[in-house]
């Protein structure tokens, strides 16, 4: 795990840093009129003799960026990422039941936290993403994952093509969807061990991606509209993924 601080806010975020990793919480700020939820976490937070600090919502606005706050913002250590050989001792103790999600180029933090929500719903083991031209797990990134964050590992791979090529070796079914293919996504037999990929906003999936896929399939689409944002997307694939395989 890197060594580097990092901030996160918003009720669900801290108390998912809370119960996955307290002892990187450095400090917390919370609200100078806090009730409820938020005196609760204020609570929890100095029994494990966090210092909190009561602050004004304007100070809270500046630190989060604007950011929905809900009250409370920390300063961790770290960043809830998986090294690489962590990734694959994951991927061969997880054998023929292994569900990765692979986002290629995701840029924007607000759809890497949203995409990390979906995966922890629908019991992703690891999220991986290239090294090179991919979000950051920023405090947008993590508050958008409301908690996954702590929940579902992210890899990042230095060469893209060269982890699918490893996770086939491996045994895992990687499967691209891509709006041109011509299989959809509801004719595909989906079941583990799979990586499900998915490309950044508005490109899609590069061209090295796409070939590296064992299979590759498409959404079908009814209205005027030719894509989805990738977070929705993920979320349509890997529901379909759960739906016909579900975790025993």
């Amino acid at each position: 795990m890197a060594d580097a601080r990092h901030r996160v806010y918003g009720l669900h975020a801290v108390r998912a840093l809370i119960e996955r990793r307290p002892d990187a919480i450095v400090s917390a700020k919370i609200l100078v009129d806090a009730s409820g939820p938020l005196e609760e976490l204020a609570r929890e937070l100095g029994r494990r003799r966090v210092p909190v600090e009561r602050v004004r919502r304007a100070d809270l606005d500046r630190l989060s960026d604007g950011g929905s706050h809900q009250g409370v913002l920390v300063e961790a250590r770290g960043v809830a990422e998986m090294p690489l050989g962590d990734f694959e001792d994951l991927v061969v103790q997880r054998g023929r039941a292994v569900r990765l999600l692979v986002l290629d180029g995701v840029e924007d933090p607000r759809n890497l936290g949203a995409c990390l929500r979906t995966a922890d719903a629908a019991g992703v083991d690891a999220v991986v993403v290239p090294k090179d031209h991919s979000a950051p797990l920023t405090a947008v990134a993590i508050k958008a994952a409301t908690g996954a964050a702590e929940t579902v590992p992210v890899v990042r791979a230095p060469n893209l093509a060269r982890m699918l090529t490893w996770l086939k070796q491996a045994g895992v079914w990687v499967v691209g969807a891509d709006s041109a293919a011509e299989q959809p996504l509801y004719s595909a037999k989906l079941a583990p061990p799979i990586a499900m990929v998915l490309g950044g906003e508005g490109r899609g999936l590069r061209r090295l991606t796409r070939d590296t896929c064992d299979e590759l399939v498409s959404i079908p689409m009814a209205g005027a509209v030719q894509s989805l944002n990738v977070s929705v997307a993920t979320a349509v694939v890997l529901f379909e993924l759960l739906r016909q395989s579900p975790p025993r």
